[in-house]
């Protein structure tokens, strides 16, 4: 018989590259053809390893997994651990979908009397019956948790926002997480307030403002200077977090804070910003938590936003 190593190799790189594809769109996360590609070819080397010597190291359970998670690292990336082993069990789960779905398919038109009835006299395979007893609860459990947490992806996917805020001659593009909890406004003027990390746009801003994303009490203070310009445009405001009755900080009018979501664009012409260089999201996920008055905006549908 005839094999053709090129053909199977090659069908395996393209599911493997679907199955990454499905988990992505599970996730809720844009990622770029090639790391779909290359971690598909990661997961392909299986294949052509089984007409190698190796196949009695690269057809073993620990290489398997091991295989999987370079997948998962290649296309995702390594930001948090829960976020890492949630793509993988993502991962696993979209592959036994997909390999559940095409074997039920199989069975289901597939018909061998002879098999049926032996099946039936001898009631089936005692092994396989074992197998199922012990393996069902197990994948249940584990398909439950997986689709929890595939739902409340979901869910905050949906109070995703794109936004774009416009200071002076910079325009800085930002993915947003609408947070009802966020209800901090200037009490003198009654805006809402923003909160937005700079972390990976701190070229983009001017150092003062850098300065006063770290570390906002030297301005407080006056002890920092504050460009003209800018002067009429700060706020300090003040709020309570956790291990802190009472703190001030200082929040920026920026010159347009434009927010896009499900289509629908809010511009938001009273709004302020409070700079910060931690990271809000573990994950990445978002870079600011947006006050939900900020939707409340004039409405403009059409056009777009789009936030790299």
């Amino acid at each position: 018989m005839t094999v053709y190593v090129d053909v199977i190799w090659a069908l395996n790189w393209l599911f493997d590259s679907l199955l990454l594809y499905l988990t992505a769109i599970i996730l809720k996360r844009r990622i770029q053809i090639w790391r779909l590609l290359a971690g598909g070819f990661m997961g392909s080397l299986i294949i052509l390893l089984s007409f190698t010597p190796l196949n009695v190291y690269s057809n073993h359970p620990i290489s398997k997994l091991l295989c999987s998670i370079f997948m998962v690292l290649i296309v995702f990336g390594f930001k948090r651990f829960t976020f890492f082993l949630k793509a993988l069990m993502t991962l696993y789960v979209a592959t036994f979908l997909i390999g559940g779905a095409i074997m039920g398919a199989h069975f289901f038109i597939q018909y061998d009397s002879e098999l049926t009835l032996t099946a039936l006299r001898g009631f089936g395979d005692p092994i396989s019956w074992l197998f199922v007893l012990i393996g069902f609860p197990i994948a249940w459990h584990f398909s439950r948790k997986n689709v929890e947490s595939m739902e409340m992806t979901k869910i905050q996917y949906e109070q995703i926002v794109n936004v774009r805020l416009t200071l002076g001659n910079e325009s800085l593009l930002f993915k947003g997480l609408v947070d009802s909890g966020n209800q901090l406004y200037d009490p003198l003027s009654k805006m809402p307030v923003m909160f937005v990390s700079i972390k990976d746009q701190t070229e983009a801003l001017p150092e003062w403002i850098n300065i006063l994303a770290g570390d906002p009490e030297p301005l407080i203070m006056g002890s920092q200077v504050v460009p003209d310009e800018w002067q009429h445009k700060l706020r300090i405001i003040p709020t309570r977090v956790v291990g802190h009755e009472h703190q001030l900080i200082v929040a920026i009018k920026p010159d347009l804070i434009f927010i896009e979501h499900n289509g629908t664009h809010y511009l938001c012409d009273k709004g302020l910003v409070a700079f910060t260089l931690q990271q809000l999201s573990a994950d990445d996920t978002f870079q600011c938590i947006v006050h939900p008055k900020m939707l409340t905006g004039p409405k403009q549908q059409g056009g777009s936003v789009k936030v790299s």
